[in-house]
């Protein structure tokens, strides 16, 4: 127990490294695909790519404040509940819960809402706790 303890202030590393990929990994993503998504989703591709860009500062953000100012964590964790509130919204909630929830039906392949509801809940944590999640 003593070592785990002792581990315990870095483990807040497991999780900004989660995310800060998913979070680099999609918005990257974005450029090359944004007006094909512009098109399924109905909005101005210009919207994209401010999506895009706050997935890249999110990713960027959570890592900074691991090492630098609480504030970069904070706003990270608020890059990420907005995020994942429109992802909710617009796209997952219709299917339900389970991730796997409308995939293969044509209609609304991207699934349910249990992963983005995950992110949402670990976006507001460090919203509100900033570099105190360290502890």
């Amino acid at each position: 127990m003593d070592t785990l303890n002792k581990l315990g202030p870095y483990a807040h590393w497991l999780v900004r490294i989660s995310l800060a990929i998913t979070f680099l990994y999609h918005g990257y993503g974005k450029f090359p695909m944004a007006q094909g998504m512009a098109d399924m989703m109905g909005m101005p591709v210009a919207l994209i790519y401010i999506l895009a860009m706050m997935e890249l500062a999110g990713g960027l953000l959570i890592l900074w404040g691991g090492i630098g100012p609480d504030w970069a964590t904070r706003v990270a964790g608020a890059i990420f509940a907005v995020v994942m509130l429109g992802a909710i919204t617009m796209l997952h909630a219709e299917n339900g819960w389970s991730f796997t929830a409308g995939w293969g039906t044509g209609t609304n392949n991207m699934g349910g809402m249990e992963f983005q509801t995950l992110i949402l809940a670990t976006g507001l944590y460090y919203l509100l706790k900033g570099n105190d999640a360290t502890e």
